[in-house]
C-alpha cells in the first residue's frame, strides 16, 4: 500500500495551501463577520484550476482526479470551511454536467464553470419540506412546446445568489409522488422567472450565503433537461456520493486546523505555574484529536481513490462523511474547551471552526441518513 499522493496530487495539495495561505486567511476572519462572498478570490481560485479539479481539459479542467480534489479542499477547509463550500459545490456541479451533459451542454457550461466566468455553479435540489426526501420534493416542471416551465421554491441553496450555473431538480411526472417523477434542469443564474429569496442568518459559514431560489414560471428550453427525463433523483444521488467526499475533506481540514491551533495554544499557555501542555488531560484531549484526525483522512482518501478507481465508492463516500464531520465536531469542541475562555470569544479563529463545523452533520446528508445509506449497503 502506498499512502502517498503521486506527484501530481502534491502539486494540487501545495496550489490549494499556497493559495488558502496567502489569498484566504489574512480577511477569512473578516469575510466571516462581515457575511461577505468573496467573489474575487473566486475568479482567483478559477484561474489557479480549482473550480474543475476533476473536468476534462477540453472543458478548462485539471483533469487530475477526485484524489487531488479532496487534498485541494482539505488544505483551502484548514484556512475557510466558507470558501471551501463554493470550491466543493462548484465542483460537485460541474461533475455532474460532465457525466450526464450532452455535448452541448458541457460545450456551453463547463468552461464558463471551470474559468470563473459563471463565478460558482450551484446545486438547488433541497425544499423546506422535503430535505432529506429528496424525491418528495415539489417544484414541478411543465413541458409546454419545445420550453419547460418551472415554478415552486428551493431552500438552502449555497451561493445560490451568485451562481451562474444552477442545477435545478424539479417534478416532471405529475401523477407520481416519489422519485421516479424527478427530472434535473439547467439553469443559468438572473434568468426571468429565478428570483433569489431570503439569505439565512445562519450560526456558521457566513461567508458562504445560503439562500432561498423561487421560480415562478421560469422558462427553459428543451435542452435545458440535464439527462434522462425523470432520471433526476439517481443523478442527484450519484452527485451526492462524490460529494460527500468533500465534505469529509472539508472536515478533515477543519478539524487539522482546530488541532494544531490547540496545540500550539497549550504549549504557548502557562496554568497553574507551568505549560499547559503538561497537564495530562490536555494531553489527552490531543492525543484524541491527533487518533481520531487520522482515522478520519484515511476514510476520506479510500473513498476518493475509489471513486478515481471507478470503483464502486457510495458507502465508503458515506462512511467518511459520518465519521470525519463527526470527528470534526468533537475536535472543535475540545480545541475550544482547551482555549477555555479564549476559546468563546471571536479574537481566536477556533470559535468560528466550531460554528463552522456544526453544519456538516447535516448538509449533504445528515450523519442518520449516512448511517442508513451504510446500513442498506451492508445488508444488501
Amino acid at each position: 500500500m502506498n499512502f502517498e499522493p503521486n506527484e501530481t496530487q502534491q502539486a494540487v495539495r501545495a496550489t490549494a495551501r499556497a493559495f488558502a495561505r496567502d489569498r484566504i486567511e489574512p480577511v477569512a476572519a473578516a469575510l466571516a463577520r462581515e457575511h461577505r462572498f468573496p467573489a474575487d478570490l473566486v475568479r482567483e481560485s478559477a484561474s489557479l484550476g480549482l473550480l474543475g479539479v476533476n473536468i476534462a481539459e477540453e472543458y478548462g479542467g485539471a483533469a487530475v482526479g477526485p484524489v487531488a480534489l479532496a487534498l485541494a479542499i482539505h488544505e483551502i477547509a484548514r484556512v475557510d470551511a466558507a470558501f471551501c463550500v463554493t470550491v466543493a459545490v462548484t465542483n460537485m456541479v460541474a461533475e455532474v454536467i460532465a457525466a450526464f451533459g450532452t455535448a452541448a451542454q458541457k460545450r456551453k457550461y463547463l468552461p464558463c464553470i471551470t474559468g470563473g466566468e459563471a463565478l460558482c455553479a450551484a446545486f438547488a435540489l433541497s425544499e423546506a419540506e422535503s430535505a432529506s426526501d429528496a424525491g418528495a420534493l415539489r417544484t414541478v416542471a411543465e413541458r409546454r412546446g419545445d420550453r419547460w416551465v418551472l415554478t415552486g421554491e428551493k431552500q438552502w441553496i449555497s451561493h445560490g445568489n451568485h451562481a451562474g450555473v444552477i442545477v435545478v431538480w424539479a417534478r416532471t411526472r405529475a401523477q407520481t409522488h416519489d422519485a421516479s417523477g424527478v427530472s434535473a434542469f439547467l439553469v443559468e443564474g438572473g434568468m426571468p422567472g429565478l428570483t433569489v429569496g431570503r439569505i439565512e442568518d445562519k450560526m456558521g459559514l457566513n461567508a458562504s450565503p445560503t439562500v432561498a431560489l423561487q421560480l415562478e414560471g421560469c422558462e427553459v428550453p428543451a435542452d435545458a433537461l440535464l439527462g434522462e427525463e425523470g432520471g433526476g433523483f439517481k443523478l442527484a444521488m450519484m452527485a451526492l456520493d462524490g460529494g460527500r467526499i468533500n465534505i469529509a475533506a472539508q472536515a478533515t481540514g477543519v478539524g487539522r486546523a482546530a488541532m494544531h491551533a490547540s496545540a500550539r495554544y497549550a504549549k504557548d499557555r502557562q496554568a497553574f505555574g507551568k505549560p499547559l501542555f503538561e497537564q495530562q488531560a490536555i494531553q489527552w484531549f490531543l492525543a484524541d484529536m491527533r487518533t481520531q484526525l487520522e482515522a478520519a483522512e484515511l476514510l476520506m482518501l479510500r473513498a476518493a481513490w475509489l471513486k478515481e478507481q471507478n470503483k464502486p465508492f457510495g458507502q465508503a463516500a458515506a462512511m467518511a462523511k459520518l465519521y470525519a464531520i463527526e470527528a470534526a465536531n468533537r475536535i472543535c469542541d475540545k480545541a475550544v474547551e482547551i482555549h477555555g475562555g479564549n476559546g468563546n470569544v471571536g479574537g481566536l479563529p477556533v470559535e468560528r471552526w466550531f460554528r463552522d463545523a456544526r453544519v456538516q452533520t447535516i448538509y449533504e446528508g445528515t450523519s442518520e441518513i449516512q448511517r442508513t445509506v451504510i446500513a442498506r449497503q451492508l445488508l444488501a
